[in-house]
C-alpha cells in the first residue's frame, strides 16, 4: 500500500468496522466525550430502564490507549483480517454471523453472576483470535520474537502471558469459550456427525446484500499463512486437500 489510508481502505469491512468503533470509542474516552459508564454492560439499567445498548456497546471500548489496547487492536487487524480475506472470503454474512454469535454467547456467559465482566469487547477480540487458530492450525507464530510456536497454541500462550504480566484472565478465558462453542458447532460437530447445526440466519444475508458489504475489488494480492493439518490438527473438511 502506498498510503495509510489505502492500506485502511483495502481491510474487509467487519474487521475494519469493528476495529473503527474501538478506536473511536477510546479515542473519545480520551477526549472527554464518552464515558464508559454509559458503554457498559450492566443487567440492571438494562432490564429496568431499558438500557438496551449496553448489549452492544460494551463490546467497543477496548480500554485507554496502552500497549494492551494496541495488542487487542492489532489481533483485529492481523487475526480478524486474516479470517475475513481467507476462510471466509466472499462468505461476509457467514463473519458477521460469527461475531453476532459470539457476541450472544458472551452475553449469556456474562450473565452468570462469577463471569460477569463490564466490557466484553477484549474477549470479542480473543474469540477471534481462537478461531483463527484453529483455522490456521500450524502457521509458524513468533511471540515478541522470544517464543515461536504453531498458532494452535498461541490462545493459550497470550493467556499464560496475562497469568505472567498479572493482567485478567476472564475476558481471555471467556474469548476461548465462545470461540471453540462457535467452532465445535460449525466445524467439528458437522466433520463427526455430517449434521450442520449452526447456520448463518437469512437476515444476516439480507443485511449483507442491502448495504453491499464485501462486494468490492481486492486491491492489492495478499499472503496467508500455510493452513495445512497433520493428524493432530484437523480444519474445516473442505480444505484438508489445500
Amino acid at each position: 500500500m502506498s498510503s495509510p489510508a489505502e492500506w485502511y481502505q483495502s481491510l474487509p469491512p467487519i474487521s475494519k468496522g469493528f476495529g473503527t468503533l474501538c478506536v473511536a470509542a477510546t479515542a473519545l474516552f480520551h477526549l472527554g466525550l464518552f464515558n464508559p459508564v454509559y458503554a457498559a454492560l450492566l443487567f440492571k439499567p438494562v432490564f429496568y430502564q431499558f438500557q438496551v445498548w449496553r448489549l452492544v456497546t460494551n463490546f467497543f471500548f477496548l480500554g485507554k490507549f496502552s500497549v494492551n489496547f494496541g495488542i487487542r487492536l492489532l489481533m483485529i487487524a492481523r487475526y480478524g483480517v486474516q479470517l475475513e480475506q481467507g476462510p471466509f472470503e466472499r462468505r461476509t454474512a457467514d463473519f458477521l454471523w460469527m461475531m453476532i454469535f459470539g457476541a450472544l454467547s458472551l452475553l449469556a456467559l456474562a450473565a452468570i453472576p462469577i463471569l460477569w465482566t463490564p466490557f466484553l469487547g477484549v474477549s470479542l477480540v480473543f474469540m477471534l483470535l481462537y478461531v483463527w487458530s484453529r483455522e490456521f492450525p500450524n502457521a509458524q507464530v513468533n511471540i515478541y520474537g522470544l517464543v515461536a510456536l504453531k498458532a494452535f497454541y498461541l490462545p493459550w500462550a497470550m493467556l499464560a502471558l496475562d497469568v505472567i504480566f498479572g493482567s485478567p484472565i476472564l475476558p481471555d478465558l471467556l474469548g476461548i469459550i465462545a470461540g471453540h462453542l462457535y467452532y465445535f458447532l460449525t466445524v467439528l460437530h458437522p466433520l463427526a456427525t455430517g449434521k450442520q447445526i449452526l447456520r448463518t440466519p437469512r437476515w444476516v444475508h439480507k443485511l449483507v446484500a442491502r448495504y453491499r458489504l464485501g462486494q468490492r475489488p481486492l486491491v492489492n494480492a495478499r499472503t496467508e499463512p500455510e493452513r495445512t493439518t497433520g493428524a493432530t490438527f484437523r480444519g474445516r473438511s473442505y480444505r484438508l486437500s489445500d
